[in-house]
């Protein structure tokens, strides 16, 4: 359905079941004009987007591994590729190498609809490395290559502010805050973004090995809280922020996480779903139970699922209603995700997202 960027809402009660409403809340009016106006209003994405090898053969070390195959990366780039599969507007600014890598990559967002006009290409510096595996106990493994890589070299002066300017939200990670001038230029986003009405939506996704030190990392990330009118963190993150406070205390959440310019905290909690804390009310929304095959990008795709419906719908932190029913759908983004290995690859279309809440009724 042209312009729209979530057709149905769905009504699930306590045992599971959905009800379909046509002629959702959710629903955009069609209008006429370009193509990137027809799939709604632009979700703009801001951070890294680099290259991940990873081993061929499952459960072995990076060191033990034989051979290896490329995987686009990036948490902000995820987000974009995955509100766009979901049939919406979305755009990515960031920086790569002048090498085949870096033109893989805006080949990638190009292929899955994204607006690559924002992405930029370095001259000197190569686009960013990343050997990652998922071990046989689960746990991921990464070892960077970034010393400096392209996406670090962003300069504010280099942005595309007039893009900026059009997007309905601004969603942004911390990975662009390690370093100058990468930082100055993710501030300089921001405080455009923030100037002209955009919704900015903030998902830290902390990546500890990139950073100096963990008191670095957690200064510099509670550095640009404040600015956020929506973040999304999981339980790990509040862990880390809070200096091991346990994530589940509501009322240290909101004394230490929750500040007065927020509209709205997420907290993903993985297969089990996520919380969701307002000024006015709080709750939880059941995840999805599925096989899991590689958790990558799931936090990113339940980001881009909720973000798809936000950027249409500013105003759905008021009513708890349809804030869990955005949330469900964000939820199952994540759920389909997770069956498949890679990010990009397992980002799913609004379809494949459908398919999982109709199986649950």
């Amino acid at each position: 359905m042209r312009g729209c960027c979530f057709p149905v809402t769905f009504d699930r009660s306590q045992r599971g079941s959905f009800r379909l409403v046509r002629n959702s809340s959710f629903e955009l009016s069609k209008h006429g004009g370009r193509r990137e106006s027809q799939r709604g209003p632009l979700v703009v994405c801001f951070g890294e987007m680099m290259m991940n090898l990873v081993p061929t053969v499952e459960g072995v070390s990076l060191a033990d591994a034989l051979a290896y195959k490329k995987s686009p990366a990036g948490a902000t780039a995820n987000v974009a590729v995955g509100i766009s599969r979901l049939g919406c507007s979305a755009a990515f600014i960031g920086k790569v190498g002048k090498d085949e890598f870096g033109y893989m990559l805006s080949d990638i967002l190009k292929q899955n609809g994204v607006d690559n006009s924002g992405l930029l290409f370095d001259d000197q510096a190569r686009t960013g490395l990343a050997f990652y595996q998922l071990k046989s106990d689960g746990k991921h493994e990464f070892m960077f290559y970034r010393n400096p890589s392209a996406d670090m070299l962003l300069r504010p002066a280099e942005i595309d502010m007039k893009l900026i300017k059009k997007a309905a939200v601004f969603h942004y990670g911390s990975v662009s805050l390690i370093k100058e001038p990468c930082k100055s230029a993710h501030l300089a986003a921001m405080n455009v973004a923030k100037m002209s009405g955009s919704i900015l939506s903030y998902a830290p996704n902390v990546a500890l090995p990139l950073w100096p030190s963990p008191e670095t990392a957690r200064e510099s990330i509670m550095g640009i809280w404040n600015y956020a009118d929506i973040i999304k963190v999981s339980e790990e993150e509040i862990r880390f922020l809070t200096q091991g406070d346990d994530p589940y205390d509501d009322k240290m959440i909101m004394k230490k996480l929750y500040h007065c310019n927020l509209k709205l905290l997420l907290v993903t909690e993985g297969a089990q779903g996520c919380r969701f804390y307002t000024k006015d009310f709080k709750g939880k929304v059941s995840g999805f139970e599925v096989e899991a095959v590689d958790t990558t990008g799931a936090g990113d795709s339940f980001t881009s699922g909720f973000l798809s419906i936000v950027a249409a719908h500013k105003q759905i932190y008021k009513d708890e209603k349809r804030l869990r029913e955005a949330l469900d759908f964000a939820n199952a983004c994540g759920a389909v995700t997770v069956t498949g290995r890679g990010a990009i690859p397992s980002l799913p279309s609004k379809d494949a997202v459908l398919r999982i809440l109709f199986s649950y009724g």
